[in-house]
C-alpha cells in the first residue's frame, strides 16, 4: 500500500474526533487497570499508523502486530516500540505472554472470529485482560464497512459469548459512542433507503466529513464525555461495542 496513504491515515488518526474521543475512553478503562497492576506487558493487534501504540505506551511495554509489512514500516517512522508481523488467528507468541491484548475494530475483519479470539485468550496470561472493540448493529451496515472490509458488525450479546466462549470473564461489556448515536444511525439509514450511492461512484470514508476545526473538536468533547459514562453502566445503544474481559485461569 502507498506511504502517502499511510502518511494521510496517520493526520486522521491524531486529529479527528473519533480517534481522539476513543482514546479517552480507553484512558478511562485503563488507567484503573494499570494502577492495579503496575506497568503491563502489552500487545496491540492492528496498530494502524502507529498511534495506538504511542498512547498505550504510557500503561507498560507494547508490542505491536500487524498483517501489513508497509503498515510496520510506516509506523516505525512514528514509534520505536517493537513490531510483528502476524496474523491474529496465529500470533507469534508464547502462551501466556502478556498482561493486556488490545485489538481494537480487528475481529470483524476476520472470518476466523472463534479461532482470532481464542488465540488472544492464548497468548494473555490467566487474570490478563483483552480490551476490544467492535462496530455494532447490523442495521448500521455503511461505506465505512465496505471501505474497511468488514465482515459482520454485532449486538452486545453476541460479542459477549464469542468473548466468553474463547475463555473470557466478562468484565465491562457496553456500547458506546452513544451520544452521537441517533445521527450516525439517521445518515446511515437514510442513505439506505435512499438506494445508496450509484454503482460507479467510489464510497467515501466517514473519516472525510469532519475536517479539522471547531466543530471536530466538539465532537471530541462529546465522544470524550462518554468515557465517564462507561466506567458505571452498561450503554444501551451505541455505533460501536466495547469489552474489556479478563482472562480465566
Amino acid at each position: 500500500m502507498d506511504q502517502d496513504f499511510f502518511a494521510e491515515y496517520a493526520v486522521i488518526e491524531d486529529t479527528h474526533w473519533w480517534f481522539r474521543g476513543r482514546r479517552e475512553i480507553f484512558h478511562r478503562i485503563l488507567d484503573p487497570l494499570a494502577r492495579a497492576r503496575g506497568s503491563l506487558r502489552i500487545l496491540d493487534i492492528g496498530f494502524g499508523t502507529g498511534a495506538m501504540l504511542t498512547f498505550l505506551s504510557r500503561y507498560g511495554a507494547v508490542t505491536g502486530m500487524d498483517t501489513s509489512a508497509e503498515a510496520i514500516r510506516f509506523a516505525r517512522t512514528r514509534s520505536d516500540r517493537p513490531m510483528l508481523l502476524g496474523d491474529v488467528t496465529s500470533i507469534p507468541l508464547r502462551d501466556g505472554a502478556m498482561d493486556l491484548v488490545t485489538a481494537f475494530d480487528i475481529v470483524e475483519h476476520v472470518d476466523d472470529e472463534a479461532g482470532a479470539l481464542a488465540e488472544l485468550a492464548r497468548v494473555c496470561r490467566p487474570g490478563g485482560h483483552l480490551l476490544v472493540t467492535v462496530p455494532a448493529f447490523q442495521f448500521l451496515w455503511g461505506n465505512q464497512d465496505v471501505i474497511s472490509h468488514h465482515r459482520r458488525r454485532y449486538t452486545r450479546a453476541a460479542l459477549g459469548a464469542r468473548v466468553a466462549a474463547a475463555g473470557f470473564r466478562i468484565r465491562t461489556l457496553t456500547y458506546f459512542n452513544a451520544l452521537l448515536f441517533p445521527i450516525v444511525a439517521a445518515v446511515r439509514v437514510a442513505r439506505r433507503l435512499r438506494g445508496g450511492a450509484p454503482p460507479d461512484e467510489v464510497p467515501q470514508s466517514d473519516f472525510t466529513m469532519t475536517k479539522p476545526g471547531l466543530v471536530n473538536d466538539a465532537l471530541t468533547r462529546v465522544f470524550a464525555a462518554e468515557g465517564r459514562l462507561v466506567t458505571r453502566w452498561r450503554l444501551p445503544v451505541g455505533v460501536s461495542l466495547l469489552c474489556l474481559a479478563e482472562r480465566a485461569g
